[in-house]
């Protein structure tokens, strides 16, 4: 393995030698081991920006004003007890560390975090970029600015968001931070103080010592969780003129795109004080009325799930919390129709206790049996959602949903989704998680549910074309896990065809060898035109080649049968594996400047 950048062992040896604890008790934790290198400053202590943090011009967002020190100025105090007690923590009282918890596996290759980067133009490798692709692709995932001193797990990392702004033909790139609260405080504190949510409590003595750590951090004022402590790390979302970073665990961080191609995070967004605690990471926005539906869910008093939605113009309406559950549930996505939201509770469900017992956050019940909830978007309390039993049904991403009727004029809803055949190995183990594409029916009269699968390949972040959400829809386009969560490329598939031994895949592409992406985009040639193809536009996504370490951005045509690559950009700096994206046409765009 090649050895870790010499500023960063420098910085490292600074870092032990600082510490409260003398030299003699210090335990080399396993991150600082040499590490494969990756092309831009793979580990790092923490990342700096030149950026200014204002004030955003609308009352709606708020940006978190932590205790903060001067350049060169050392943390006070309490912060560097705090921080030695932390050390205690991780080099005495932790366990060893589990294989796939270990961050010279996870954290290893294009997995690695990068640095903040400015806009930087782009080379176009090959072909050129269409020119209704005018706008910005933007994919967001978890880069942690510090370096992982204990145990890591993917879904911990602060979020990043990679944008590659296209005009006129010509992209530029660039990488930012998401300023959530947490990475604000922990940034000039110049350490972490936010324990990870999916790695950091262990068991025994370590988790009651680290509970117990981060609730006097937050009495002596140095974190206040009232202001957010989520990374933003998962995905974005536009609705109501308004861009959003979000992350199930917060509430969403609004952003904005400036016209250099910069990214701007603007603050925590709570809709006026009508929104508390979190949102989900995956909102769905009615493409012909323009509302955003929505939910959140409370991991430690009931109720636990409550639905809501906002209008138009991004005005939140009130909330319908919903009863019927015994205890909190993980769901990760739900659906829309044109009638009802639908919602899938599955084996897994949130555990508080298991942090303090040594589980994880999220755990799995074998003895339940999956559910879909169905409600109708006009409903006026949550006691309304009807429960139907569908056995096996582990989803935790859904390509789309829409209304039928069965011969005899009665409501079914059909959904299409990746359901998740090995659901023990979540959060452990992903490469041993395999996505079954599936169709599922239920007949609202009869409560009859039936599964079809699609296709038996391993397929998962699946995406249609976002003018049919909540409408039939046709195509879906998914990535080929191999293993899970990097994909080595993508496939098309026609859910109008018969399912044969093939299943429905009528198109694909592989990358290469080396060669690994991740959420395709569908991306409209013109959604102004009424009557085009559903599948008329492009596939867009980042790709890295492991073999030269370098990263593109490919724009390849939906409509071919082998999702012809027409465009592929060479980014200035690699994009490592993270998980979803949005493309905003400039037309949106526009409408951000006039939001804020």
């Amino acid at each position: 393995m090649d050895s870790l950048p010499s500023s960063f062992v420098r910085d490292i040896k600074h870092q032990l030698i600082t510490k409260a604890l003398p030299m003699s008790t210090v335990r080399l934790p396993p991150a600082l081991l040499p590490l494969p290198s990756s092309s831009s400053c793979a580990y790092i202590t923490t990342i700096s920006s030149n950026r200014t943090r204002g004030k955003p011009k609308s009352s709606k967002s708020h940006v978190p004003s932590p205790t903060s020190r001067k350049k060169g100025e050392s943390p006070s105090l309490p912060a560097l007890m705090f921080k030695a007690l932390d050390d205690i923590i991780v080099d005495f009282l932790d366990p060893p560390i589990k294989p796939s918890l270990d961050p010279r596996t996870v954290l290893s290759g294009n997995f690695a975090p990068v640095d903040e980067l400015p806009p930087t133009e782009c080379e176009v490798l090959e072909g050129s970029l269409p020119q209704c692709l005018d706008g910005a692709y933007i994919r967001n995932g978890p880069n942690p600015q510090f370096v992982p001193r204990g145990a890591y797990h993917l879904f911990d990392g602060d979020g990043m968001l990679h944008s590659i702004r296209i005009s006129r033909g010509r992209a530029t790139f660039c990488s930012r931070y998401v300023k959530t609260n947490k990475y604000t405080v922990e940034h000039n504190l110049g350490f972490p103080v936010v324990p990870n949510i999916f790695s950091g409590f262990s068991g025994g003595m370590a988790s009651v010592a680290r509970t117990a750590l981060f609730l006097a951090r937050a009495v002596t004022g140095q974190f206040n969780p009232f202001n957010g402590f989520g990374q933003a790390n998962t995905s974005l979302a536009f609705f109501g003129n308004g861009l959003y970073a979000l992350v199930e665990s917060d509430l969403p961080y609004s952003v904005r795109l400036m016209p250099d191609g910069d990214i701007k995070t603007l603050g925590r967004h709570d809709f006026d004080g009508m929104l508390s605690m979190s949102m989900t990471a995956h909102p769905k926005v009615d493409p012909e009325t323009g509302e955003a539906y929505a939910y959140k869910y409370n991991p430690f008093f009931p109720p636990f799930l409550t639905l809501f939605k906002f209008d138009r113009e991004g005005v939140k309406h009130t909330d319908m919390p919903v009863l019927s559950f015994s205890c909190p549930p993980f769901i990760h996505d739900f659906a829309i129709t044109r009638k009802y939201t639908v919602f899938p509770d599955t084996q897994m469900g949130v555990n508080p206790m298991g942090l303090v017992l040594g589980g994880s956050l999220v755990g799995l019940n074998p003895r339940k049996v999956p559910r879909i909830g169905i409600v109708r978007r006009d409903a006026g309390s949550g006691c309304e959602m009807r429960w139907f039993d569908v056995p096996g049904c582990n989803i935790m991403h859904i390509v789309n949903a829409w209304d039928e009727e069965d011969d005899y004029g009665n409501d079914v809803v059909v959904m299409v989704a990746s359901n998740i055949m090995s659901a023990e190995h979540f959060l452990e183990r992903l490469d041993l998680v395999h996505g079954l594409m599936e169709k599922i029916t239920i007949n609202l009269k009869d409560g009859r549910a039936l599964r079809r699968p699609i296709s038996a390949m391993n397929l998962d972040i699946p995406v249609i074309n976002p003018a049919y959400i909540g409408r039939y829809s046709r195509y879906v386009y998914a990535g080929v896990a191999d293993p899970t969560p990097k994909m080595s490329g993508i496939v098309k598939l026609d859910l109008a065809k018969r399912v044969g031994i093939g299943g429905c895949v009528v198109a694909s592409r592989n990358y290469g060898p080396g060669c690994y992406g991740g959420e395709p985009f569908f991306v409209a040639r013109d959604p102004e035109y009424p009557e085009a193809k559903e599948d008329d536009g492009y596939i867009v996504s980042y790709v890295h080649d492991e073999k030269v370490n370098e990263s593109r951005f490919l724009v390849m045509d939906a409509k071919s049968p082998d999702l012809h690559v027409v465009a592929a950009v060479r980014l200035p700096q690699r994009v490592p594996y993270g998980f979803h994206g949005i493309f905003v046409r400039n037309s949106d765009l526009n409408k951000l400047q006039d939001c804020y």
